[in-house]
């Protein structure tokens, strides 16, 4: 059995809608492709058929896995978690203490996290470093680059 997975209701909605587009659009144009290969007649060697297949095998492990993903899905409640605590959809204002820089991120789950717009994965090295903590603490997050020490400014949702 798969593990539970957590989604906001955005993220689990776009989880279904790819799902849906992988069904609708994209398996019946694996398939097309599949019989044109095979119109061509001799199969043994006929590489466009082969393609065909292999693309139609992944297509297929990825509506597999998008559907376990479904199946274990939880939606976060965000009414019922602690705002004075870092934990999922917490957005965090961090001071780095080697230099004074400080940055805010949204601890997302997995399947949400955009750097771009400052959305991290609560599977990161720093989210994890995070979690838990509440204003004013000091955390010492591993990262790859080594260890570095943060001090937590702001936590709001």
């Amino acid at each position: 059995m798969s593990e539970i997975k957590y989604f906001t209701e955005e993220g689990l909605q776009r989880l279904r809608n790819e799902l849906e587009q992988l069904r609708t659009v994209e398996r019946p144009h694996i398939s097309h492709q599949i019989a044109e290969a095979r119109d061509k007649g001799d199969l043994s060697e006929n590489a466009e058929y082969d393609a065909a297949k292999e693309a139609q095998g992944l297509l297929e492990l990825k509506i597999s896995k998008i559907q376990d993903k479904l199946q274990n899905a939880r939606i976060i409640d965000e009414s019922k978690m602690d705002s004075s605590k870092a934990l999922l959809l917490s957005t965090v204002t961090i001071k780095n203490l080697k230099n004074g820089m400080q940055m805010k991120y949204t601890l997302v789950p997995e399947d949400d996290s955009d750097l771009k717009k400052g959305k991290i994965s609560i599977e990161s090295p720093i989210a994890k470093g995070l979690l838990g903590s509440e204003v004013g603490d000091k955390v010492e997050i591993v990262v790859p680059a080594g260890t570095i020490p943060f001090e937590i400014i702001e936590i709001s949702r």
